[in-house]
């Protein structure tokens, strides 16, 4: 299915030569370390070397041919010579230099830059109904992890050892792997956005700020819950509830047609109208799905338009150096009329 919205963009003898792994599964999927998928407008030859080829052979889907991969400088052009193509699309986004350069050498066609990032960027943005459902679950199995730590942390349990059980807990129950790196900070760690778990030991009056996620058949969640331990101060409580309303503003807005700046604004506003402006650095989302950072971008800067399908999650932030930090998540799925929101974990202030 996949495969033929990318041929739809095609015409005559040109063709895509993706290179990603995500974008490979994405169309396929498969994945895998290593192989080329290359896409004309009728075919789709995917190679791939001896550690894959029987797996490839088994489960990847939508494709004309999946042979074994012994020499790219050989076989590549054969099928290029073969398929009769006379121009092909790269990913040179996600290329360097010197592979760019190898390919155009190699190839006995026209090598164009970045027509297949375009391409694929677009086709990736607007999830279907069964990639939603994907990163529902994904989403499911990373609120229970929320559910687990809440009986975790403590006074005296160390940020690493919160980070740790977040990412077993996924791993035990069904997720193929973590998103990301796991953030789990705590007292003025918390004021780092992507500060690293380390071995600081919860703290009575501390703020511990958990962004995870989950990844189900290759589909991200994303989610970030900030918990107080002990008690809050009147500051602590100010910025929490400025950022929970800032969050609940921009997912008010959020509907297909907006502009992402807009969203971003929904957000911004709250916080700079409440003084803190200067605390909140970064956009105040980011589009998710096979990979964890994906298009578009809710930020100042973006003049993208949110589409039909688009998932975004909506985290804005206060940071306060050397005193605390509050971040908290969702994602949204975008409607024409609005948007669902994929996270359902409490959002209320919990102290533990």
């Amino acid at each position: 299915m996949n495969i033929k919205k990318l041929q739809s963009t095609l015409e005559g003898s040109q063709a895509y030569l993706v290179t990603s792994p995500e974008n490979r599964r994405y169309l396929t999927g498969f994945a895998s370390s290593d192989g080329y998928l290359l896409v004309t407008k009728n075919e789709s030859v995917f190679l791939t070397d001896s550690r894959y080829i029987e797996a490839a052979q088994r489960e990847a889907s939508g494709c004309s041919e999946i042979a074994l991969l012994t020499s790219f400088s050989n076989q590549l052009p054969e099928y290029i010579k073969k398929l009769g193509i006379s121009k092909i699309f790269t990913e040179a986004r996600r290329l360097s230099v010197a592979e760019f350069k190898t390919i155009e050498k190699t190839l006995p066609c026209e090598c164009a830059a970045e027509a297949a990032d375009e391409a694929l960027t677009s086709l990736r943005r607007s999830k279907n109904e069964s990639e939603k459902q994907l990163i529902l679950k994904a989403q499911a199995i990373a609120e229970k992890a929320f559910d687990h730590i809440l009986g975790v942390i403590s006074e005296g349990v160390t940020e690493r050892e919160i980070a740790l059980a977040l990412d077993f807990f996924m791993l035990k129950n069904g997720a193929e792997c973590v998103s990301f790196e796991t953030i789990a900070v705590s007292g003025k760690n918390s004021s780092m956005p992507h500060g690293v778990p380390g071995e600081k030991k919860i703290e009575k009056g501390d703020f511990v700020t958990m962004d995870f996620g989950a990844v189900v058949n290759g589909y991200h969640s994303d989610m970030t819950r900030t918990v107080a331990v002990g008690e809050v101060s009147s500051k602590q409580a100010e910025v929490y509830e400025t950022v929970l309303t800032a969050q609940k503003k921009c997912l008010g807005v959020l509907r297909a047609g907006v502009e992402c700046r807009f969203a971003d604004a929904a957000a911004r506003n709250v916080i700079e109208n409440a003084g803190f402006g200067k605390y909140f650095g970064h956009g105040t989302g980011h589009g998710v799905g096979i990979e964890i950072h994906e298009e578009p971008r809710l930020s100042p800067k973006s003049s993208q338009i949110l589409g039909i399908g688009d998932v975004v999650t909506v985290e804005p932030g206060i940071y306060i150096p050397s005193e605390f930090g509050v971040r908290i998540e969702d994602m949204a799925y975008i409607t024409e009329n609005g948007c669902e929101n994929l996270t359902k974990s409490p959002k209320n202030l919990i102290i533990l």
